[in-house]
């Protein structure tokens, strides 16, 4: 499921009298709480019954250019990680 699919998703469990402008602003407004409140609480943003996004840390480590072969350094980073919740695992 692509964003244009989850915002038809949710005009359609609306019912007929929400827009798809309607929905895409509900959808919008979500994911950018949820981006939001992982920038503020390194802790995550816990949905419960759905699962947790929260920043993780990646290492520096060495790796190749795929196209060369050449060795290279790859700098240290941040990274959002999603942790399903037992619930969600189990419907699956």
């Amino acid at each position: 499921m692509n964003k244009a699919e989850l915002i038809e998703a949710v005009q359609k469990s609306y019912g007929a009298e929400t827009t798809k402008r309607q929905a895409a602003d509900a959808v919008a407004t979500v994911l950018d709480a949820i981006a939001k409140g992982v920038k503020k609480d390194k802790a995550g943003v816990q949905i419960i019954g759905f699962g947790t996004f929260k920043v993780a840390q990646r290492k520096a480590r060495k790796g190749r250019n795929p196209k060369t072969g050449v060795a290279m350094n790859i700098k240290a980073s941040k990274s959002v990680r999603f942790t399903p919740s037992s619930v969600l695992k189990k419907s699956l």
